[in-house]
């Protein structure tokens, strides 16, 4: 299991490419963290997620 937002979710196995592409998330838009650290975009493909990952995700919002 991994946490993602802070919901519980089977998505050990996966890359961070892989799990995006089953969410509503804009890549362009969004910053993702593991374990406290930065997932830079280059590496969503190599990324694989793992048991007891921790993963923060955060969209961008424009606006003025």
């Amino acid at each position: 299991m991994v946490k993602v937002n802070g919901t519980e979710l089977d998505v050990a196995g996966k890359t961070v490419s892989e799990y995006l592409a089953t969410t509503a998330y804009d890549p362009k838009r969004i910053a993702v963290e593991r374990n406290g650290d930065i997932v830079f975009k280059s590496q969503y493909d190599d990324t694989i997620l793992k048991d007891g990952d921790r993963l923060e995700i955060v969209s961008f919002v424009g606006g003025g």
